[in-house]
């Protein structure tokens, strides 16, 4: 090898790296579209600590809800279910006030899934496994009259979409 240069790959080194990187990036996109599904943090995440708007609402604390009680009638409610201690929770945060604030007809609610003085993200809590949760951020849409008009993936397309307008 001359000096200055580069040492040359194998064919087989090349083909392989042909094949983990699309996978590495796959692993990594299905990992930010899919939130939080361990407790990887001790501490609360941060950003979104401003206080959230008056269209939206923080209930349960951990505990078991009932949906019907946080529905608004005659506009559509998104159910955000949420720990401070997901990164995917907290970066979406300001950004679903904003649509709160922007559209008339719709109002959001936040439900934080962990019981206090519970650090990481609880799994556990009453509400965590009422809904059977197992990723966050997760989200239930009901229209005007109340009735769940997506959940999960759907809900979480419909509210990206509507981010994106």
């Amino acid at each position: 090898m001359q000096v200055g240069t580069m040492p040359q790959a194998s064919a087989d080194t090349r083909v392989g790296w042909r094949l983990v990187a699309p996978a590495m990036i796959a692993v990594a996109a299905l990992v930010s579209l899919w939130g939080c599904t361990e407790p990887i943090r001790d501490e609360p995440a941060g950003g979104g600590d401003a206080a959230p708007a008056a269209h939206v609402s923080a209930i349960s604390h951990g505990e078991r809800i009932n949906l019907d009680d946080h529905v608004v009638s005659g506009k559509t409610t998104i159910f955000d279910f949420y720990s401070d201690y997901c990164p995917p929770c907290k970066a979406i945060s300001p950004e679903l006030e904003g649509l709160a604030r922007r559209r008339d007809d719709l109002v959001v609610v936040k439900v934080d899934i962990n019981r206090p003085g519970v650090r990481g993200i609880d799994w556990e809590s009453p509400v965590a496994r009422q809904f059977s949760l197992q990723s966050i951020p997760h989200f239930i849409i009901c229209d005007g009259d109340g009735r769940i008009v997506a959940e999960g993936r759907e809900a979480y397309s419909r509210v990206r979409q509507w981010l994106s307008q």
